[in-house]
């Protein structure tokens, strides 16, 4: 069995844009890492531990899957959770809720010995459930590595097509150049006939204005 399965799963809760999160997790980085965040809530004392019995029952229920319901509501959690109805003044209603449900939750709780066996679950069932964090772990790699394996494609395909288009301009550019250089060849050869011709006609007029010249004297 491989060593993470062995490892206990707690269930820790957080509060993120609309929705209070919760999720069973071998560890609160792995908490971290599925519901995304970017710094440690923990720390930040914005996510906890939770041992709320119907809480617990939820998450451990559905290892490595992040359950939602609206922020600040004492609903049950569920992987797809409807918006607050009241999200104008969602803080203000929020607080004095905590509070009461706070109170409600201490008249409530039933004798610590009493919590802790209504809490408990048995190896077979938390092997069961390890086991399907692990499984759903493994499905969120299995995502991210068809994404990573999509963005290299990609990566391949867009290099081939400037390759290509770096050598149709450079196979152009040397055409040019050879064109140019047998352009400037032939004109270079003109200027050369052309200056020929020149000396030639001066040489001739020369010759033949003296003979104009002595033919009027």
């Amino acid at each position: 069995m491989p060593k993470n399965l062995k490892r206990k799963l707690k269930t820790y809760q957080t509060s993120l844009g609309f929705y209070d999160q919760a999720v069973a997790a071998p560890s609160m980085k792995s908490a971290l890492e599925a519901w995304g965040a970017s710094s440690n809530l923990f720390h930040q004392g914005a996510a906890k531990e939770t041992d709320d019995p119907d809480i617990v029952a939820a998450t451990m229920a559905s290892p490595g899957v992040v359950l939602r319901r609206p922020v600040g509501s004492d609903g049950p959690f569920t992987e797809s959770a409807e918006l607050p109805t009241d999200l104008v003044d969602g803080e203000a209603k929020r607080k004095p809720k905590s509070k009461s449900k706070s109170k409600s939750e201490s008249k409530q709780r039933p004798a610590k010995g009493a919590t802790k066996q209504s809490r408990k679950i048995d190896d077979q069932d938390a092997r069961k459930a390890a086991a399907a964090f692990e499984k759903e772990e493994r499905r969120r790699d299995a995502e991210r590595r068809k994404e990573e394996a999509a963005r290299a494609k990609e990566r391949v395909r867009r290099d081939k097509a400037v390759a290509t288009a770096q050598a149709a301009l450079d196979a152009a550019r040397r055409e040019h150049d050879a064109k140019a250089e047998a352009i400037e060849a032939e004109r270079a050869a003109l200027d050369e006939r052309a200056e020929a011709e020149q000396g030639r006609w001066d040489k001739q007029r020369m010759k033949l204005q003296e003979a104009l010249r002595r033919a009027r004297e």
